[in-house]
This record gives C-alpha cells, structure tokens and sequence, in this order.
C-alpha cells in the first residue's frame, strides 16, 4: 500500500506528464498553421502589409485620360494601386498642384513642367503621352465662315481663344506664327477653357480659338466654322506630347505605385492605338457627347519618353526668355525608370542627374 508522500509525488508526475503533450500538442499544431499561412491564397501578417493599397490623388476633369481608362479597363487590379479622384481641377492648376503634392499624378504639357522645373518644383515627367498624327492632331484651329481669317498673319489685330498660357496653345502657335511674319504682340490672347471655346467663336466673343480633343471634333463638324490648320501642320507633332508627370516626394515614398501606375496606363495607350473606335465609343460615353463629334486618340508607343519633344519645348522657352539658358536639361525633365517597356538605352538616356533630379532628391524633401 502507498503511502501519502508517494501517492502525491505519482500524482505530480502524471500531472507533468499531461502537461507536456498538450503543450507538445500546440506546438505541432502552431507549426501546421504556420505552414498554411505561408501558402499561396492566405493573408499572414507579412503579406497583408505587402498587399497594402496605394492610393494615388488624381483630378476627375472631363477629357479622355489614360489614367481613367486605365481604371475602367482593370489595368489597376492585381497591383496594390488605386486611383482616388479628388473632383475636378482647373487646367492650369494641374502642374503646380502635382509639385506641391496636392495630386500625385497630372498630366499637362511639356512647358508647363520644365517652367516648373526651373522654379524649384518637385516633379518629374514619368511617361509620355499623347502622339501628334495627321488624323490625330494635339490641337486645332478655328475661325468662323464669315470672318475672312484664313492665314496667320490675319491673326494681327484678332483675339485668340486658347486653354491656357505657358502651354503648347501659346507657344507652338506664337512660334508657328512668328514663323510667318506675324508680329505676336499684336495679337490679343485671351484663356478660355476648350469646352467653351467653340460657342465663344460662334457667338463672336472671340475670332479664332485654338481648341483640343474631344471638343475640337465638335467645332470641325459646326457648318458655322472654318478649320484653318492642326499642330501637326505647325511641327509635325513635335510640340503635341502632353506626358504624365509624378511629385517627387510620392515617387520616393512609393516607387512601386509609380511603375504601376506607368505600367497600366502604358497598357491602356496600347489598347487606344490598337482599338481607336472603341477608345472613340468610351469618351462618349464618359463625356456625354455624340461619337460622331469624337476624334481619334493615338498615344506614344509604351509611352516611353524620348529626348527631342522635352528639348523642343526647352529651346523655345530659353529663347522666349522664360527660363535662363542651361538651367534645366532634358534629363532633369523626364525618366522612363519606372516603364518596364523602356529597353535599357531608353532609360540610359533619361537617367537621373544626382544633383538635380526630383526622384534621386533627399528623401526629407518630401515632408
């Protein structure tokens, strides 16, 4: 018979030995969910944080624009980045805002980002844009039936509706005209936005206005008007690329929501080129227009930037005295690191000057 001591020394040991398998117990099972979590379809905490959504603050204006088509093609799902629409922003605040860091990404012309550039801006050119064809100018420009104006030097003396200054409306044309022997202090400028543009000339508040896709396709089919002439006939579309443009502090901050956000409106360029009546049907539709009055679109090859429209618009701005000469140079303008359609002498030519460039600047530039 056991005495009291031994049964409770017994006791303790079973009690041990219990203890032992159930934690033995747990730990096989830990290891079994750990090896789960690590499969293909689960969400362990390393890569929730890795599927963490980018939001990237984008102008929701009425146009036909890559990034919502981009959008409306799926071209964002399966990357961590969304566009998030901030509601409409006036033409000419799109470039400063993307240097302040008010949206992420604009799109405007090449001018308005080296001016930028040249006054201290955080922003870099991240892709290219639209493509200047003979049957898909950048731009057109009308006169009224009755008005007489048929060549650029009856534009002395006339007022000229345009989108904004410091963009390529002012000086492709000034350039073109200048060209001609028009004295360009003699015409009367005045900024109209393009949806506006068309019922200001027939109504005669204006005598010519210089007016872009998609409303351009109106005023050509307005039996009041009278085309004059397309960018394309001004230079051959050298002038007619209006490329995307990122703030620097969001480039440095999330690299990875730039090249996807390159990656899937490169796409959506593509599909444009490849699918012009298509691309057609959705700006009606997105913009509440007739198709018939649509034009079509075409846009630069992957979007890769290429050199000669950035020092096409540097020139012309050095020789108009609105930026010194040497201060900005083509590679502190654009980059194609973030197109992985780029070929490696692509981004070799817009590599980054340390010194200069917004993507390579110190990283407290962004605060």
């Amino acid at each position: 018979m056991l005495t009291v001591p031994t049964r409770l020394r017994l006791r303790e040991r079973v009690m041990y030995a219990a203890i032992a398998s159930i934690a033995a117990s747990l730990l096989i099972l830990q290891g079994g969910c750990n090896s789960r979590d690590a499969t293909p379809g689960t969400a362990s905490a390393s890569s929730v944080e890795a599927t963490k959504v980018t939001y990237f603050k984008y102008p929701d204006n009425p146009a036909f624009d890559l990034v919502y088509l981009a959008d409306k093609l799926g071209y964002f799902d399966g990357t961590s980045t969304r566009p998030k629409y901030v509601g409409k922003v006036s033409a000419p605040q799109i470039i400063p805002l993307v240097g302040t860091g008010e949206i992420d990404f604009g799109t405007r012309m090449v001018p308005l980002v080296i001016s930028a550039i040249a006054s201290g801006a955080d922003i870099k050119v991240v892709s290219a844009g639209g493509e200047t064809l003979p049957d898909a100018p950048h731009m057109k420009y009308f006169s009224r039936k009755d008005s007489g104006i048929t060549q650029p030097k009856d534009f002395e003396g006339k007022t000229v509706a345009f989108n904004s200054f410091g963009a390529c409306a002012e000086f492709v044309t000034k350039k073109y005209l200048s060209q001609h022997g028009v004295d360009v202090s003699k015409v009367n400028w005045l900024v109209v936005p393009d949806n506006q543009s068309q019922q200001a000339l027939v109504t005669k508040n204006v005598d010519i206005a210089i007016i872009h896709p998609p409303f351009s396709g109106a005023a050509e089919h307005d039996p009041q008007l009278h085309k004059l002439w397309s960018d394309w006939d001004e230079d051959h579309g050298l002038g007619g690329m209006a490329p995307y443009s990122v703030n620097g502090g969001f480039a440095r901050a999330h690299p990875q929501a730039v090249r996807d956000f390159v990656t899937a409106i490169a796409k959506a360029g593509n599909w444009v080129n490849a699918h012009p009546d298509e691309a057609r049907k959705l700006t009606a539709e997105r913009l509440g227009i007739d198709v018939d009055v649509v034009e079509r679109y075409a846009y630069v090859k992957d979007l890769v930037v290429t050199t000669p429209p950035i020092q096409y618009y540097i020139d012309i701005l050095e020789q108009a005295g609105k930026i010194p000469k040497g201060k900005v140079k083509v590679e502190d303008v654009y980059t194609n690191e973030f197109n992985p359609y780029a070929q490696p002498p692509a981004r070799a030519n817009a590599s980054t000057n340390a010194g200069k460039s917004a993507m390579n600047a110190p990283a407290e530039a962004a605060s």
